[in-house]
């Protein structure tokens, strides 16, 4: 399942820099989750970061995109194969 922002977001920028698929960028209004990139930090982390640091609480399921975590997984691998997923540490 990717992650979606509603409108209750507040523009506070702490989300975005969690991400460790760069998933999360500036929409027209507020942030936006690109469905493409999220794995709900499968890959890297238990839990999605920007759940967790948004306070908010604004960023639940997108319920467009359920996804089961074997298949977040394999995004997270394609992401990797493919050189789209950011390098550890920048």
């Amino acid at each position: 399942m990717a992650l979606m922002i509603t409108d209750e977001c507040i523009n506070c920028d702490v989300c975005e820099p969690e991400c460790p698929n760069e998933a999360i960028s500036m929409g027209e209004d507020h942030y936006r989750i690109d469905p493409d990139r999220c794995t709900e930090c499968v890959g890297h982390f238990d839990e999605p970061q920007c759940v967790q640091v948004c306070p908010v609480e604004c960023i639940p399921v997108n319920p467009d995109r359920v996804e089961s975590r074997e298949t977040l997984m394999e995004k997270y691998l394609r992401l990797q194969r493919s050189g789209q997923a950011p390098v550890s540490g920048t």
